[in-house]
């Protein structure tokens, strides 16, 4: 017969009920879930690109963003005086290619292929002369001064808006005292003389053309004032002030006698990768521009007294001086935001953790 013995395993004992939270750590763990949720919002948005900017508004010389998606690299920014809301613009390529883009929309418009103008190497900054002419500058030099000359292309301004092939002067050019970079070429608007602005991290230098350019010999251009790293330039419609802009600043300039003048700050936006400026055909603002796909470009209405501040209808917001890129300002606040939700998380864990 089989004995069978029976043994009894000791109960385990019940779960001891966690505690539950109080009402102070309950807040903490609701502001914790809402930065969390800011955080995820703000992040989407920042990532978004296009998609986050607002539908343009009707009205021209507003707050624009450009849809060809052609243009991935907007190195300039000029705006037409034959056709008003309409601004020029151009890749930093080596095709002859000048868009108009209209700023009601932000599509192209006007598609200019340049002829006889060669192949460009670096075209960086475009203006509409007092002629109504189109200089287009192929000035720059990533090399830092390795070529011994750069080239400024003209062409009349198209009376119709529509594809075209038109015939374009190639003048060469050359600095007084040597090769450079540059990425700001700005016509007079009255004078029709052309400057260069020099760009250097130490500070550059404002070179003045001849009175005429001239394409059957080299073009010499003369150093006649000290500027900032810049970008881009553009001068006031009426002549009297020079606005130049850097990847993180902007600063205007009282024009006389062909010189540089008093200077003063300049309101402008937070953007990816600053590029351009120019002002509005009835100078009343500057409009800004980056690189990148369906980039940005954004109005900043000017204040009396020489100023600028942020234009109504502007999608992003103006922003001064020293900071990152476009987007970059809504990384930011996330960037905030997340640190925020770090302080509180670690702040809950030691106070569970003393508890």
């Amino acid at each position: 017969m089989v004995k069978v013995k029976v043994v009894r395993l000791p109960s385990r004992p019940s779960p001891r009920p966690s505690p539950r939270p109080g009402p102070r750590a309950g807040r903490v763990r609701s502001a914790l879930a809402a930065a969390v949720l800011v955080l995820a919002v703000g992040t989407a948005g920042a990532l978004s690109g296009p998609a986050a900017v607002a539908a343009p508004a009707a009205d021209p010389d507003r707050t624009f963003r450009i849809t060809d998606p052609r243009i991935t690299e907007s190195s300039g920014l000029a705006a037409s005086r034959a056709h008003p809301g309409v601004y020029w613009t151009h890749n930093d390529q080596d095709k002859p290619l000048i868009y108009g883009i209209d700023s009601r929309t932000g599509e192209t418009v006007a598609t200019i292929t340049m002829r006889g103008v060669g192949e460009p190497r670096d075209m960086e900054a475009i203006s509409v002369g007092a002629d109504g002419d189109i200089y287009v500058g192929d000035i720059g030099d990533n090399l830092n001064g390795s070529w011994d000359h750069v080239w400024v292309y003209r062409f009349p301004e198209p009376k119709t808006l529509a594809d075209a092939t038109v015939d374009a002067t190639q003048y060469t050019v050359k600095y007084a005292d040597g090769p450079r970079d540059a990425e700001a070429m700005m016509v007079h608007p009255t004078t029709g003389r052309v400057y260069i602005a020099s760009k250097n991290e130490d500070g550059g230098g404002l070179y003045e053309g001849p009175a005429e350019l001239s394409a059957g010999g080299t073009n010499t251009f003369t150093r006649v004032g000290e500027v900032p790293w810049v970008t881009d330039g553009a001068f006031s419609p009426d002549g009297k002030e020079l606005v130049l802009r850097s990847y993180f600043s902007a600063r205007g300039y009282v024009w006389k006698n062909g010189r540089l003048g008093a200077d003063h700050r300049v309101r402008a936006p937070i953007q990816g990768q600053a590029e351009s400026v120019t002002y509005t055909l009835d100078g009343s603002a500057l409009m800004f521009g980056t690189e990148g796909t369906r980039s940005q470009v954004e109005r900043v209405d000017i204040e009396k007294g020489g100023g600028s501040s942020s234009g109504a209808g502007s999608a992003g917001n103006g922003a001064s001086g020293d900071g990152a890129g476009g987007d970059g300002g809504n990384i930011t606040i996330g960037a905030v935001v997340l640190v925020g939700a770090a302080v509180l998380f670690f702040g809950f864990r030691r106070r569970k953790q003393s508890g």
